[in-house]
């Protein structure tokens, strides 16, 4: 029996700024978008981000569906630094240079403050490796967040860290990923 993940951002908060680890809540339309896109799924375990817009939802779906349900803050959403929380139009109007350079090469090109990715990707790989080694065979829910989703995928597509902002990561967006078992990514 092989082990699946699959991968699920969180649903809408309302925010439109990079939020990183700024710990939001979901709106409405953010639970309702959750709860329609596991409709019909089926898991044997959550693992999820710590924060509140993904960890409120694994915890709801965990208790609903009698799974068992192991937070991880390694899960977390990358680190922007004083870029979190500022309007993207605000940042492209005000650092509109140092904003392209992180979209182009965000590994040579980090926000002011934010975390490298060296340490991003250090803490996904841990973090995914964990949860390979955990499920035995078994179908697991990963919740996070759109930057280390994209980062996953980079990872296991073989993709350079700027084509992370042409990947699709829409709310509430489910993404398989054939994390290699016994192999470190990091």
């Amino acid at each position: 029996m092989s082990t699946t993940i699959e991968l699920l951002r969180h649903g809408d908060t309302g925010q439109r700024s990079y939020r990183g680890q700024l710990d939001d809540q979901l709106t409405a339309t953010g639970w309702a978008q959750l709860r329609a896109a596991v409709a019909g799924q089926s898991w044997d375990a959550v693992v999820s981000s710590s924060l509140r817009r993904c960890a409120d939802f694994a915890r709801e779906l965990a208790a609903a569906r009698e799974l068992p349900l192991r937070l991880d803050a390694r899960l977390a959403e990358y680190h922007f630094g004083s870029w979190q929380g500022v309007p993207i139009e605000t940042l492209a109007q005000e650092q509109g240079d140092a904003l392209g350079r992180f979209w182009v090469d965000p590994v040579a090109h980090p926000p002011p403050g934010g975390e490298t990715f060296g340490q991003f990707r250090a803490r996904l790989s841990d973090a995914l490796n964990d949860v390979v080694r955990e499920a035995k065979g078994r179908r697991v829910l990963v919740v996070t967040h759109g930057g280390a989703i994209r980062l996953l995928r980079c990872l296991v597509e073989g993709r350079s860290y700027g084509d992370m902002a042409g990947i699709d990561v829409p709310h509430a967006s489910l993404h398989p990923l054939a994390w290699p078992i016994g192999e470190a990514l990091a």
